[in-house]
């Protein structure tokens, strides 16, 4: 017999410095009394490259399979793609002219191990962890550039750029 698990309430942000720019994602796991944060950041990525990775990342760090996951993201591009259908409708059409299909495929394939609501947020409006996330995410890109910190390469922004598959994001 499975014993009830708790629900995870997982918040996220993304965040670039020009777009494309460097670039960091933070994310705030908490579950009952346990809290996780973790973040990372890109030499040249975009935002809504981030704050899709946010959640990835986010995602992956759960441990059991069928997690009951409540989302908080600021992103209206990541919360209405599941939200609102577009992200069936970019699948159903073969991923045609879609943005960022290496992070939504990877996205597809954790999301699916989870049951996960996805909430709106609105940015910089005093969300505790909302703000925490935003600030884990400029330290994580600009930030570690200004202290002299050598980013990795987004190697997805790189090979999607170099095919001519995405554009800057506006």
């Amino acid at each position: 017999m499975d014993k009830k698990r708790p629900i995870i309430f997982l918040y996220t942000d993304g965040a670039s410095s020009g777009n494309p720019g460097p670039g960091g994602y933070g994310v705030i796991l908490k579950c009952g009394t346990l809290e996780k944060e973790l973040s990372g950041g890109f030499a040249r990525t975009t935002n809504n490259r981030m704050e899709l990775l946010a959640v990835i990342v986010g995602l992956e760090a759960i441990r059991w399979k069928e997690a009951k996951v409540e989302a908080y993201s600021d992103s209206s591009y990541v919360v209405k793609a599941v939200n609102e259908g577009w992200l069936e409708n970019w699948q159903r059409r073969g991923w045609k002219k879609v943005k960022n299909i290496d992070l939504w495929q990877r996205f597809l394939s954790v999301s699916s191990l989870h049951k996960v609501t996805f909430h709106w947020v609105k940015g910089h409006a005093g969300h505790p962890e909302n703000e925490r996330c935003d600030a884990m995410a400029v330290a994580a890109g600009a930030g570690a550039v200004a202290a002299g910190i050598v980013l990795p390469p987004d190697e997805g922004y790189e090979q999607s750029q170099a095919e001519g598959q995405i554009d800057f994001e506006q």
